[in-house]
């Protein structure tokens, strides 16, 4: 999954710390977490010169154990809600935003 930075750097760092993943092989300019091969998707942040725009047709979803202190972390980390909660009986979802707007959901499941 390649996701589109104006500081890739701080974007990039923000999901490191958030998803426990460390930064593998990169291009210049460029920087990958994880690496090919990987169990899980590598993600791939690229540098670009234009800010976001709009609502982000695909995205991550991060599950939590505990929504409070998820919500905390991404705070801590430079990212927001965005204000939008939807309550389920098989749990929680909130929108959060990283750094720069890129919109990811939250989960956690009773």
């Amino acid at each position: 999954m390649t996701v589109d930075c104006l500081d890739v750097e701080r974007v990039s760092g923000f999901w490191s710390a958030l998803l426990g993943r460390e930064r593998g092989p990169s291009q210049d300019g460029w920087v990958y977490l994880g690496e090919r091969g990987d169990a899980l998707p590598r993600l791939v942040f690229q540098p670009v010169t234009e800010a976001k725009q709009g609502k982000v047709r695909l995205h991550l979803d991060i599950e939590v154990d505990g929504i409070d202190e998820g919500m905390a972390d991404v705070a801590r980390l430079g990212g927001s809600a965005t204000g939008e909660r939807h309550e389920y009986p098989e749990g929680v979802v909130v929108v959060m935003a990283d750094p720069e707007g890129h919109e990811f959901c939250m989960t956690q499941y009773f």
